[in-house]
């Protein structure tokens, strides 16, 4: 009924940057706050970033100031714009959303399949 497709991981040298999208798509009625969640080795799945259908906005403290969240609601779309980055922000980026789909009246949760993004020289 609902995909959410990731694009924009790769590799990319230390300071460097990357902008992650993140489109869902399907019979959707309503999309609530949208999030990014990364995935590395040995560490657990930390929520990197969200934001709400009215922009508003939460950070994980490492990333604060460096990585910028951001939506088209009309496209249905999460961006993440990621700057400096740190070999410690490799992992795999999974964006997530709460959607309610035609013909139902509660939000679900939704995540995609996640893209990698490698920082190293």
């Amino acid at each position: 009924q609902v995909q959410l497709v990731e694009s924009g991981g790769g590799l990319v040298q230390p300071g460097g940057s990357l902008r992650l999208a993140c489109a869902a798509s399907g019979e959707i009625f309503r999309i609530n706050v949208m999030g990014w969640y990364r995935q590395s080795p040995g560490k657990q799945r930390e929520l990197v970033a969200s934001i709400t259908s009215s922009n508003i906005t939460k950070y994980e403290d490492s990333v604060k100031g460096r990585f910028t969240i951001s939506r088209d609601n009309g496209k249905n779309t999460v961006f993440l714009e990621m700057n400096s980055l740190k070999p410690e922000d490799t992992a795999v980026y999974v964006c997530t959303a709460e959607i309610i789909v035609h013909g139902e009246s509660w939000y679900s949760d939704y995540w995609g399949q996640g893209t990698q993004v490698t920082v190293s020289s």
